[in-house]
């Protein structure tokens, strides 16, 4: 096990992605705190076993991010791992999307990780044993799909918070990554890319793999960028995409 006795915060944890992550971490040998604004988090939590605990937070706001940190530190006494993987979707076209969904996207998906990552770092520096920061990002931080302006938009803005972070933190043995999914068979991209059986072709048309990713397969990425085994890798973000952002045309979908 490559995380044994390490602590972990995983954020957005009750399930897709960040839950994948959460039981690969505690598989490894990590004490994990699953926060999630949803209640099933705490039944995610109890499934992991006594590795693992549910903090219910809006990491979004800075208080509850801080209570956040707080407790974890009260749980398990340190922090070596934060997976910022809270996130949401708004679909609107451009010319209609509401000032208030920007807002409120950009908060939830990129606010959130400069303040959970922030309030981590903090901790870290001030133990002086370094630590590791993964964030997650998607390919359309570099793709666009035009009726998803804010989701973009935030996943730009985490690579790049991926990379400021990292420089800023290098000094201190505190890594920062991204990973970058295609699309993952999660809850969130059933409903915002798979809705259809016409959206499901478009997707599997630009993917040379032929099928959409398991989040299981995004929390293999995540365990080892939060081992040693990645302990010279910082600002990168490695998108696992089954080849999509490699293709300039489209590829037969098998039925």
């Amino acid at each position: 096990m490559k995380l044994q006795q390490k602590i972990a915060i995983v954020t957005g944890a009750s399930q897709g992605i960040g839950l994948a992550c959460a039981r690969r971490l505690v598989q490894e040998g990590a004490s994990v705190m699953l926060v999630d604004l949803r209640p099933e988090g705490a039944d995610a939590a109890a499934q992991l076993g006594e590795q693992a605990r549910f903090y219910r937070a809006d990491v979004s706001q800075k208080a509850e991010v801080d209570a956040m940190v707080q407790a974890t530190l009260d749980a398990f006494g340190r922090i070596d791992i934060l997976v910022n993987n809270a996130g949401v979707t708004h679909a609107a076209d451009f010319l209609d999307l509401q000032e208030e969904d920007f807002d409120r996207v950009l908060r939830i998906n990129l606010k959130s990780m400069f303040l959970c990552s922030q309030a981590v770092a903090r901790d870290m520096v001030k133990r002086g044993e370094g630590g590791c920061i993964i964030n997650m990002s998607s390919v359309n931080a570099e793709l666009t799909i035009p009726n998803q302006v804010p989701y973009v938009v935030s996943k730009g803005g985490v690579n790049q918070l991926t990379r400021v972070a990292s420089i800023s933190l290098a000094q201190y043995g505190i890594r920062v990554n991204a990973i970058g999914p295609g699309t993952i068979l999660t809850e969130l991209a059933k409903q915002a890319v798979l809705g259809s059986p016409e959206a499901r072709r478009t997707i599997l048309s630009r993917t040379p793999l032929g099928r959409c990713g398991e989040p299981e397969e995004i929390a293999s990425i995540c365990a080892f960028l939060a081992s040693d085994d990645a302990s010279y890798m910082t600002g990168q973000t490695l998108y696992a995409d089954g080849g999509r952002m490699a293709l300039n045309y489209t590829v037969p979908v098998r039925e």
